[in-house]
């Protein structure tokens, strides 16, 4: 018991020095830590000596998948989202769709040994795009923020589709039963429905507790175990827990300004980024680490042979993408204008290229891949069962890799980049002036009301207020000598000024006039204050 505890712990050490050590080169590369820790596990998978690490599929959809998918739809703008709901539904379940059935009609002609029902096994495997990787590489090369508005929806909720397709084809080829199309649209109704409102409810019930408790530490807790009470209460129905997470995190993210005290939302901020860096690391190297058991699995075919029907069916998952995009585009564009009377422009020929250009494959495939039986309902063994986990392989590598690192050449060549303002810049910015101006207009309404013994303090507020508008607006304010030399000045000052005092604080911390305690509540305060330093002195 002792050894294998150490043992367990020795790979997890391991992995997490990878994790670190590639996530540190790709930032020093400055290419999306995904490509670099998936082409990285794949080397280090053949280094004589590095522990054999096998993906355990139900570690990957019941303790990875629950949290970065909360995470993901933490970040997500419900008004975003709601407002491409259609176009993100049109990639969601109408590319899906179109995926499983044309490698289902594909496979039979590609791979011996392949009838439609393995074909169809295998589309829906190799259906859903990553939602970290999507989201990671558009921010990376800065998208226009439409484009990377669908690419995080369609990642989202693909997982769903995709595993209910998964479901349907593993049932064909154990059983050999094909649903009828009510079957099918009852099963996807319930899917959806029972798993948004598994999502809602389990949103609301912690929205409540939430409002009794003010403490950093328990609400972290509380939030962790949130996807995990959404993943498995949906699961335990039979219903979509990855709708059940996506829901409940778009719901709480929403509540979560009246729930969450400022200190708690900082620290909930930090905790959060450090668990989905770690979980996403270690997802994508051990996506590398199992080409090995991968080709393990495979004696029957010649590695050229393997090599040349990896590249064949990623070339064809790449390939049904882009055919799908244009009439998916052209469709999600007339429900929205002519249904939902959206005031929205068909996106450009390029712009719809490279939404085509951005379906990197995950773990999500791998996982399932691995997960299919090992036997049929007579116990003969699953059909073609190794190749099709090789393929799902292929697909992830070549999407991840190719597509990942030449999506910044396409855009560039297309044009496509975002502005150096984006729209969120431009509604930052509005929001940050009604603020500032609602706080001056409260300023001036207390100053009438107050003693005049206190004016000083008025004086000393509003004018710090105003340099704060002054800088948000970017133009000059002649009544108050405020020109953008002056706002620049300002704000190099407050942070030479945050030097100091940071300063002098380690220095009486070493002279032992205060103790490790209270340098730490000062260093606190001081890096809220820098990291906005515009937001007060």
């Amino acid at each position: 018991m002792h050894s294998s505890v150490q043992a367990v712990e020795l790979v997890f050490l391991l992995l997490l020095l990878f994790v670190v050590a590639f996530g540190a080169l790709a930032r020093k590369l400055q290419t999306p830590y995904p490509i670099v820790l998936v082409i990285a596990g794949t080397l280090l998978g053949f280094v004589p000596g590095i522990p054999k690490i096998t993906l355990n599929p139900d570690v990957i959809f019941f303790v990875i998948l629950p949290p970065l998918l909360y995470s993901a739809a933490w970040l997500t703008s419900w008004r975003d989202f709601s407002y491409n709901l259609v176009s993100i539904l049109m990639l969601a379940f109408g590319l899906v769709a179109f995926t499983v059935f044309g490698v289902s009609a594909a496979a039979q002609w590609l791979f011996p040994g392949f009838d439609w029902r393995l074909g169809f096994v295998l589309g829906a495997i190799v259906a859903p795009t990553d939602a970290l990787a999507a989201t990671s590489i558009a921010k990376r090369i800065g998208l226009p923020k439409r484009i990377a508005d669908i690419l995080e929806g369609e990642s989202l909720v693909n997982d769903a589709s995709g595993l209910l397709a998964l479901e349907f084809g593993i049932a064909m080829v154990l059983r050999g039963q094909t649903p009828t199309v009510t079957e099918g649209l009852a099963r996807i109704a319930f899917l959806v429905f029972a798993g948004l409102a598994v999502g809602l409810v389990t949103g609301w019930i912690v929205d409540r507790i939430e409002r009794t408790i003010d403490d950093g530490p328990i609400e972290i807790a509380i939030s962790i175990l949130v996807p995990y009470a959404a993943y498995f209460g949906a699961d335990r129905i039979h219903a979509s827990g990855v709708l059940a997470v996506v829901a409940c995190g778009l719901y709480l993210s929403r509540r979560s300004s009246e729930f969450f005290s400022p200190e708690v939302r900082l620290q909930a901020w930090g905790a959060w980024d450090s668990l989905t860096f770690i979980l996403n690391g270690l997802v994508f190297v051990l996506i590398g680490l199992q080409l090995p058991h991968v080709l393990a699995g495979i004696q029957e075919y010649r590695l050229h042979t393997l090599l040349m029907y990896g590249a064949l069916f990623s070339g064809l998952v790449i390939l049904l993408r882009l055919i799908w995009m244009f009439p998916g585009a052209f469709l999600a564009n007339r429900i929205r204008t002519r249904l939902l009377h959206q005031d929205v422009k068909l996106p450009s020929a390029r712009s719809i290229l490279v939404i085509g250009w951005t379906g990197m494959r995950g773990v999500i495939a791998l996982a399932a891949a691995i997960a299919l039986p090992a036997t049929l309902a007579n116990g003969d063994p699953f059909p073609q069962r190794d190749l099709i986990v090789f393929l799902a392989f292929s697909v992830i590598f070549v999407t991840l890799v190719l597509q990942g690192l030449t999506l910044p050449f396409v855009v560039r060549v297309l044009g496509v980049a975002g502005g150096p303002m984006d729209e969120n810049d431009d509604e930052e910015k509005s929001a940050r002036r009604e603020m500032l101006d609602a706080a001056l207009a409260y300023l001036e309404e207390s100053r009438k009301e107050d003693e005049s013994e206190f004016q000083e303090i008025y004086d000393d507020l509003t004018g710090h207020y105003r340099h704060r508008l002054a800088a948000v607006s970017g133009k000059d304010d002649p009544e108050n000598g405020l020109t953008p030399e002056h706002q620049e000045r300002h704000t190099r000052l407050l942070r030479d000024l945050l030097r100091v005092e940071r300063q002098t604080a380690v220095r009486l911390r070493n002279q032992g006039r205060i103790n490790d305690e209270t340098l730490r509540q000062i260093e606190y305060e001081l890096d809220l204050r820098e990291a906005n330093p515009s937001a007060g002195a």
